[in-house]
């Protein structure tokens, strides 16, 4: 770990456009560059942050529909009486799973809260 020699703060390093590594201070913008041997020292890591919709699962092929749950409720489109269902967790962890619903006939896919 190393610190910026003007403000103390700690220098994270950065991939430059020619692909070397660069110290960099996100305080005062102070930067300098790396010798080689001391760049492979540095792991540069990108976090990806997820929201709920990236998460979410859709079922499309007809082998998983088949083993999935059914259950008798009536479909607001064709009127058919069983359907297959899933759960997921959209919302936060303190709220109710939403329930996921899929007509075995005409394949209408609705949901309740």
């Amino acid at each position: 770990m190393k610190f910026c020699p003007q403000c103390k703060s700690i220098m994270l390093p950065i991939k430059n456009e020619n692909g070397n590594v660069t110290l960099k201070c996100r305080n005062c913008s102070y930067s300098r560059d790396l010798e080689k041997d001391s760049a492979e020292k540095y792991k540069i890591t990108k976090e990806i942050k997820h929201t709920p919709r990236d998460k979410t699962t859709i079922i499309e092929d007809e082998d998983s529909v088949q083993t999935m749950p059914t259950t008798k409720v009536t479909c607001p489109k064709c009127g058919h009486n069983k359907a297959v269902y899933w759960q997921l967790q959209t919302r936060r962890a303190d709220e109710g799973s939403t329930i996921f619903y899929r007509c075995v006939k005409c394949r209408h896919t609705w949901r309740s809260y």
